[in-house]
């Protein structure tokens, strides 16, 4: 099924002492709000309507259910108490407190724990990256494919392409300050933000839990983390962050690609019709960017990965709104999902640096 909206929120508001609810969507450009009438068959309908994770919360807790290609319900339950607000203009909650010290130490917010006006982009890019980070790795806890961390083996988070570690730093805060044990590695080629960053994690106090290396992730001396992530690593960089996380056996990847050069320099004949399309620059651009990325997930997929690739954050705050998401299963390969691969590469003769970069992907 095709849903309308990739992602819907419905809340109760109360308008003039009627209950009605608020049902906001976005487009990638603009988030259009709405009020509907509380009635029961208009909401069973948008559940209904092909949406294959739903999320649940009342007061006294929330259901998560996810809806699997075979159809089986996988279904959540998280008991805490949650207030209810009716209140029609609500403001965001928000995961990370403007006053943090990391943000004011990286430049995000000033120093009397405002959001910097410039900032206020990167500042919204953090705390969608932590609310995509945060039930992805709950469910991964709950399901078993990761360990409960623990202070003898805490939760190893390892963040490739950091740069000024913005996200590095909100990883390693958020989950410490909700009593997860971690500990955090960011690696950048650059010795200037290896250094910077080592600098704010001692004046922070937390240098014993994060820390930061200067390599290139291709050659990292970093083995091996339960979570790798990899945001606007340009280029085949990301296929380096892939292709180190799948050969450590990463167990959660959040990989948000950006430039991507490499396909769309093999792309010298288009397999028709294509070619209608690939004849104007700028569309031929968009669709290298699509088939490197629908690759990608594909090889995810093939070495036992359950992907998704959903908007990561608005693209009125970065035109690299794409995130694959991809949780190691080690499910064994659908011989369709090698097929679909061979065609693809095949009709195009392209071949992804990602394929290169995995020497035990097995694709006939």
């Amino acid at each position: 099924m095709q849903t309308e909206h990739e992602r819907i929120d419905i809340r109760p508001v109360e308008i003039k002492s009627t209950v009605v609810l608020q049902l906001t969507h976005s487009d990638g450009r603009a988030t259009t709000t709405k009020n509907i009438s509380a009635n029961k068959s208009d909401v069973l309908a948008l559940i209904s309507s092909g949406y294959s994770n739903i999320l649940v919360e009342n007061t006294e807790g929330a259901m998560s259910l996810r809806i699997t290609k075979s159809g089986d319900a996988q279904v959540h339950y998280e008991k805490k108490k949650l207030e209810q607000d009716l209140m029609h203009d609500k403001k965001k909650e928000r995961l990370l407190d403007p006053t943090d010290p990391f943000l004011i130490e990286v430049g995000i917010s000033d120093h009397k724990g405002n959001i910097k006006p410039s900032k206020n982009d990167k500042y919204k890019q953090v705390e969608e990256f932590l609310r995509l980070l945060v039930p992805a790795l709950n469910s991964a806890i709950d399901a078993g494919h990761i360990g409960k961390p623990s202070k003898a083996k805490p939760l190893s988070i390892v963040d490739l392409g950091c740069g000024h570690a913005y996200l590095t730093f909100a990883a390693h805060q958020y989950l410490h300050n909700i009593g997860m044990p971690v500990v955090v590695t960011g690696i950048d080629v650059r010795t200037q933000s290896r250094d910077r960053n080592n600098a704010i994690a001692d004046k922070l106090g937390i240098s014993k839990t994060i820390n930061f290396l200067a390599e290139e992730i291709a050659i990292t001396k970093a083995q091996a983390a339960d979570v790798a992530i990899a945001l606007h690593a340009c280029d085949t960089a990301t296929d380096d962050a892939i292709a180190w996380a799948v050969n450590g056996e990463a167990k959660l990847l959040l990989i948000a690609p950006c430039c991507h050069h490499d396909i769309q320099k093999q792309m010298d004949q288009s397999p028709e019709p294509w070619g209608a399309i690939t004849k104007f620059g700028v569309m031929k651009e968009r669709m290298g960017d699509l088939l490197t990325d629908s690759l990608r997930a594909q090889i995810l997929r093939i070495v036992g990965y359950r992907v998704e690739v959903i908007e990561f954050i608005g693209g009125e705050h970065t035109p690299r709104n794409i995130m694959i998401r991809a949780l190691k299963t080690g499910a064994k390969p659908d011989p369709l999902d090698i097929a679909r691969y061979r065609e693809i590469t095949t009709q195009w003769a392209i071949t992804p640096a990602l394929e290169k970069k995995l020497p035990t992907l097995n694709i006939g």
